[in-house]
C-alpha cells in the first residue's frame, strides 16, 4: 500500500514539472510573439507584411514597392532611401534643390502673391513650430494629438514632429535667442529708454509685476517691449525697486528717462530708491527730478469714480436690471425675443466691473442702445420690477467710503432714462480720452497737458451748469481734478515740455493752455518750464560734447603717441576766436527751434516723423528723449481672468540650468513674455 503511495506521488510530480514547462514555453512563445515598438520613421509610409514564404517585408504605402524588412538582418535604411526617390509620395521634396513658391503679400490686396524660393528645413520648421505655439498660445501637447500628426504627413511628410519635451525646450531657446538680440540692441544704441510697471496680487495670493520698456530707435520708431513679468516677493516700494533695478541690469538698461507708474504710495518709495541707484550708476538726469511720471489713465480712473458715485441710483438700477436678465438663460431668451419684436440686432448686455469706470460707460451706452428691449421685457416679466424693489444699494457718508446707511434700488423710471444718457454723454468724453492716452503705437506725451486742460475746462463749465446731477459730479470730479493737476509745482515738468517739442504746439500753444488753467500763475509756470529745458538741453549737449571729445582725444593720442612734441593747432585757435566773437549773437539749437513758426496742425500729422527729417537741423533736440516719455502704465488688468484662471494649471518645468521658472500648460507667464518678444520681430 506504502509503495503504491509513492508511485502516485512520483506520477503527481512528473505532471506539475510538465506542466510547468509548458506554461513557461507559451510564456516565452508570447513574448516572442509580440513585437517592438517601431521607432523608425519609415514605418509612417511602409506598412510591415509576410510574403508566403515567411520572409518580413516592408510595403511603400503609395507605390506598394516591396523591401526586406527584417529588424536582425536588414534595418530600414533601403526604406529610408526609397522615401526619398518615391514619385507617389504627396509634397516629396528635394531637400537638395530650392524650389518657386508663392505667398500672399502681407499688407496687399486680396489674391496678391509674390514668388519665393523654398527649400526644407527641419530646424526652420521646428523655429515656426514654436513661434506658432507661441502666438497662438497653444498647449505644448498640441504635437502630440493625433490631427495634427495626420496634418503633417500630408502637408510634409519629412517633417519630423517632436516630442512636447522637445517644443518646450525649443521655446525656452526661442526666447533666450530673441532675448539676446534685444539685449544687443539696447546695448548698441546706448539710449535712455522709459519704462512703465504695474503690480497686482492674483487669487493664489502671489505677487505679480510687469515691466514694459519704450523708446524711439534711430528711424524714428516707437517700440514697446515687455522686458519682465515675474512674481515678487511683496509690494514694498523697496522690494519693487529691487525686482525692477534686478531687471535693467539684467538688459543692460542703465540708461533711464521716466518711470510712469500708478498713484499707490509704495510707488513713490520705490521711484525714490529706483533714483538713488541711477545716481549711484551715474546716470542719472539732474538728480532725478522728472524720474517720477504719474499714470495719466490712473488719476482719470480715480476722477470719473468720485463723479459716478453722485450718480449711484440711477446707474444701480441700470446696473440690477441688466444682472437680473443675465441670470437666467430663460430670461436671456425673452430678452431676445424683446429685441427681435423692437427690431433690435441681438447683442450682449454688458456688466460693469465696479473698479473700472469706463466699463460702466460701456453698460449704460449699451443699456441705452436697447432700452426699448429692457423696458419691454420689463412688461413681460414682473420678477424685474419685484427685484429692484426689494433690493437695497449701499450709501456711502459724503467723500468717505465708509457704508452710512443702505437704501432700496426701486423701480426704473423715466426719469432714469433720461439722467444715465445725460450721463453718459458726458462720461464719453473720458471714454475716448483714456482710449487716446492709452495708445501703444504712437508718442502720446505730447497731447498729455493739452487734454489735461480739456477736461479742466469741461469741468468747470459743468459746474455752473442747470442740470444738477451733472453739476455736482462735475463738482466731486474737480475736487480730485486738483489734488493730482490744480498745484503746478507739484506737477513733473515733462508733462509741459513734450508739448513744446511738437512743432505744431511750442510755446505759443503752453503759454495760452498754462493762462487758461492757472490764470495770472501761468507765466511763472511758462517761466520755470523755460529753463528746466534749458538746463537739461545743457545736460544732453555737455554729455554728447564729451563722447566727441573723448573720441577725438583717443584719435589723436593714437596717431601721435610716438611724436610728443606740442605742434598747436591753428584750427582750434581759430575755432575759439570765431565763437568768441561771435558769442553774442550765437543762438543754441533750443532757441533756434524755438525761434521758428509753428507747424500748420492737422488730424495726420506725425510728430515722429518731422523730427526724423529734421534731425540734421536739430541733431542735439533729436538726440534728446522729451518725446520718449510715456505715462501710461501696461493694461495687464483686462488679462486678469485669464491668468487667474489659468494660474491652476501651472506646472514647474526644470530648465536646462539649475534654475526653474514657472510655465503653464496653455498660457504662462513665460509664455506670454515670449510672445511679446518673438512678435518684436527683431
Amino acid at each position: 500500500m506504502s509503495q503504491d503511495t509513492r508511485v502516485d506521488k512520483v506520477i503527481a510530480e512528473s505532471v506539475a514539472s510538465d506542466s510547468n514547462v509548458v506554461n513557461q514555453n507559451s510564456i516565452v512563445e508570447s513574448k516572442a510573439k509580440k513585437e517592438r515598438r517601431k521607432r523608425s520613421v519609415a514605418w509612417d509610409h511602409f506598412t510591415s507584411a509576410v510574403d508566403s514564404e515567411g520572409i518580413k517585408k516592408g510595403v511603400c504605402n503609395y507605390c506598394k514597392k516591396e523591401y526586406l524588412a527584417d529588424t536582425k538582418e536588414h534595418g530600414t535604411t533601403a526604406m529610408l532611401g526609397h522615401i526619398r526617390k518615391c514619385k507617389k509620395i504627396p509634397c516629396n521634396v528635394d531637400t537638395r534643390q530650392s524650389k518657386i513658391a508663392f505667398q500672399s503679400v502681407t499688407g496687399g490686396n486680396k489674391g496678391d502673391v509674390s514668388i519665393v524660393s523654398w527649400k526644407f528645413d527641419q530646424e526652420e520648421c521646428r523655429k515656426a513650430l514654436c513661434r506658432m505655439i507661441i502666438l497662438d498660445e497653444l498647449p505644448f501637447r498640441f504635437v502630440e494629438k493625433e490631427g495634427f500628426k495626420q496634418f503633417m504627413k500630408v502637408v510634409q511628410p519629412l517633417f519630423r514632429i517632436p516630442s512636447r519635451t522637445t517644443v518646450t525646450r525649443d521655446c525656452f531657446d526661442l526666447f533666450d535667442e530673441e532675448k539676446n538680440k534685444m539685449r544687443s540692441i539696447f546695448k548698441e544704441t546706448q539710449q535712455r529708454v522709459c519704462i512703465t510697471t504695474d503690480t497686482w496680487t492674483s487669487v493664489q495670493r502671489i505677487n505679480y509685476m510687469c515691466i514694459t520698456a519704450h523708446w524711439i530707435d534711430k528711424n524714428w520708431t516707437l517700440h514697446k517691449r515687455v522686458i519682465n513679468f515675474c512674481p515678487i516677493s511683496s509690494h514694498r516700494g523697496e522690494d519693487l525697486a529691487k525686482g525692477i533695478v534686478k531687471c535693467l541690469h539684467e538688459w543692460g538698461l542703465h540708461r533711464i528717462f521716466t518711470v510712469t507708474v500708478d498713484n499707490a504710495s509704495s510707488n513713490s518709495v520705490c521711484v525714490a530708491e529706483l533714483s538713488k541707484q541711477l545716481t549711484k550708476w551715474g546716470t542719472n538726469l539732474l538728480g532725478g527730478k522728472h524720474l517720477h511720471v504719474r499714470c495719466m489713465a490712473h488719476i482719470i480712473n480715480l476722477v470719473v469714480q468720485d463723479g459716478i458715485k453722485e450718480a449711484n441710483i440711477s446707474i444701480e438700477r441700470i446696473r440690477q436690471a441688466v444682472r437680473y436678465i443675465r441670470q437666467s438663460p430663460a430670461r436671456w431668451k425673452n430678452f431676445q425675443e424683446c429685441c427681435v419684436d423692437e427690431n433690435l440686432a441681438k447683442k450682449s448686455l454688458c456688466l460693469d466691473v465696479p473698479t473700472r469706470w469706463n466699463s460702466t460707460y460701456l453698460m449704460l451706452n449699451r443699456a441705452i442702445e436697447y432700452e426699448g428691449a429692457i423696458l419691454a421685457y420689463a412688461d413681460r416679466d414682473i420678477g424685474l420690477a419685484h427685484h429692484l424693489e426689494f433690493g437695497h444699494i449701499c450709501v456711502c457718508d459724503g467723500d468717505s467710503d465708509i457704508v452710512d446707511e443702505e437704501q432700496p434700488v426701486g423701480s426704473l423710471l423715466c426719469s432714469d432714462w433720461d439722467s444715465i444718457k445725460r450721463i453718459a454723454k458726458f462720461l464719453e468724453l473720458f471714454f475716448k480720452l483714456t482710449l487716446k492716452v492709452s495708445g501703444s503705437l504712437y508718442i502720446t506725451s505730447n497731447i498729455h497737458f493739452l487734454e489735461i486742460c480739456q477736461v479742466g475746462f469741461c469741468l468747470s463749465k459743468l459746474i455752473s451748469s442747470d442740470d444738477i446731477v451733472l453739476a455736482q459730479m462735475a463738482t466731486n470730479m474737480k475736487k480730485k481734478f486738483e489734488k493730482y493737476w490744480g498745484d503746478p509745482t507739484k506737477m513733473n515738468k515733462m508733462l509741459f515740455i513734450p508739448c513744446v517739442l511738437d512743432p505744431r504746439h511750442k510755446f505759443t500753444t503752453l503759454s495760452f493752455a498754462l493762462k487758461k488753467m492757472f490764470g495770472d500763475n501761468g507765466a511763472t509756470i511758462e517761466k520755470d518750464v523755460r529753463e528746466y529745458m534749458k538746463s537739461l538741453f545743457n545736460e544732453y549737449s555737455s554729455s554728447a560734447s564729451k563722447d566727441k571729445c573723448g573720441k577725438l582725444s583717443s584719435e589723436v593720442e593714437a596717431s601721435s603717441s610716438s611724436y610728443m612734441v606740442d605742434i598747436g593747432d591753428f584750427y582750434e585757435e581759430l575755432s575759439r576766436h570765431t565763437s568768441g566773437s561771435g558769442a553774442g549773437n550765437s543762438k543754441s539749437e533750443l532757441d533756434k527751434y524755438l525761434a521758428e513758426d509753428t507747424e500748420v496742425g492737422t488730424s495726420d500729422f506725425n510728430v515722429l516723423l518731422w523730427w526724423k527729417y529734421n534731425s540734421a537741423r536739430f541733431p542735439f533736440l533729436s538726440e534728446m528723449d522729451w518725446l520718449r516719455s510715456e505715462s501710461q502704465p501696461i493694461s495687464i488688468e483686462e488679462d486678469l481672468d485669464s491668468l487667474e484662471q489659468l494660474e491652476q494649471d501651472l506646472i514647474w518645468i526644470p530648465m536646462l540650468s539649475k534654475s526653474h521658472i514657472f510655465v503653464s500648460g496653455l498660457k504662462g507667464t513665460v509664455i506670454e513674455f515670449c510672445k511679446n518678444i518673438v512678435l518684436a520681430g527683431v
